[in-house]
């Protein structure tokens, strides 16, 4: 049976803050083996300082930006710009969070969520004795899905994927290419408790010890596509307008 709850009392996050106390002092029963906690990403970039005084987002975001993939003005006049951040991560406006920091800043994506992850991972295991998995969440849309879900950005001690290619299906038909994100799916199912405006940032999922396993496992970095298999590396506007000017230059 799957269990997910939100851990209730944490307080404001500073930088300097010790996540891995702060979550034992919130824990509402003593961890088990196989536990997985799952950890909002803005709560690890305060911990980390990641907090920068930038008065306009839109400076912030092109800083943090390694390539434009799409860029759609709204109704309102307002450009989304969706890029690949520095994190291989596509995403809108590259993960720079505006919402419930002070004014005049701007909050970062944690620089290596993998590692965040760990150092937690390491910390709550050291504590505990018990041999927890840690997830780090953000929320990003969907490719031809309205909505936002939360997703993994960053792992330790937890599979991210499910691998079932080898395996059969119920009716006995090879499976060949189903390898479920199951990170993004505990990140959903976490969020569920969460919640977007709760200040409730971690959740714990219990009843998935089967994923956990050791700290060097991949990270969440793993499942970022890589770009040569990357089928979708623009948005359609900008895709015609590339193959359009390459016409152009083919024919001169």
């Amino acid at each position: 049976m799957l269990q997910v709850w939100a851990l209730a009392g944490i307080g404001e996050i500073t930088p300097g803050t010790d996540l891995t106390k702060v979550v034992l002092d919130a824990a509402d029963e003593p961890f088990r083996d196989g536990d997985i906690v799952v950890v909002t990403s803005k709560i690890v970039s305060k911990a980390e300082g990641r907090l920068l005084a930038a008065d306009d987002r839109e400076d912030a975001i092109t800083r943090e930006t390694v390539r434009l993939v799409a860029s759609r003005p709204s109704p309102s006049g307002h450009v989304t710009r969706i890029v690949e951040n520095r994190l291989g991560i596509v995403s809108a406006a590259a993960g720079v969070d505006a919402s419930n920091t002070p004014e005049g800043t701007v909050l970062l994506l944690p620089e290596d969520p993998d590692a965040s992850a760990r150092r937690l991972a390491e910390g709550l295991r050291e504590a505990t004795g018990a041999r927890v998995g840690v997830i780090v969440t953000d929320t990003l849309g969907r490719a031809w899905r309205e909505g936002q879900t939360d997703h993994a950005i960053g792992a330790a001690g937890v599979h991210v994927f499910e691998d079932l290619r080898g395996t059969t299906d119920a009716e006995g038909r090879p499976l060949v290419v189903t390898l479920p994100c199951v990170a993004d799916e505990i990140a959903a199912a976490a969020d569920l408790v969460k919640g977007k405006a709760a200040r409730l940032p971690v959740a714990v999922v219990r009843g998935r010890g089967d994923l956990v396993g050791d700290l060097d496992l991949p990270g969440a970095r793993s499942i970022v596509r890589p770009a040569e298999r990357d089928m979708f590396r623009l948005g359609a506007d900008e895709a015609y307008a590339a193959g359009l000017a390459a016409g152009r230059t083919t024919a001169d």
